[in-house]
C-alpha cells in the first residue's frame, strides 16, 4: 500500500487501523490504556491523528520492542 504524506495531515481512526491492520476495538483499547498514538477530539466528538504524532508512535512502539 502506498501512502501519500501531507504535511500536517490528520487521520481518522479508520486510516489507522486500515495501516496498521488492526479492528477499531483493538484502536479504542489501547487509547483507553494509554498506548495508543496522541488524538486530537472535534467537538463533533470523532478523533483526528497528526500523521507525525502516528509516526512518532511508531517509533516508540519499535524501540520499546
Amino acid at each position: 500500500m502506498t501512502v501519500a504524506v501531507r504535511t500536517g495531515e490528520k487521520l481518522t481512526v479508520d486510516d489507522v487501523c486500515d495501516e496498521l491492520g488492526v479492528a477499531r476495538s483493538t484502536f479504542y483499547d489501547w487509547r483507553q490504556k494509554g498506548r495508543g498514538p496522541r488524538c486530537i477530539r472535534l467537538p463533533n466528538g470523532s478523533l483526528r491523528i497528526r500523521r507525525s504524532d502516528f509516526e512518532n508512535w511508531l517509533s516508540d512502539c519499535e524501540d520499546a520492542s
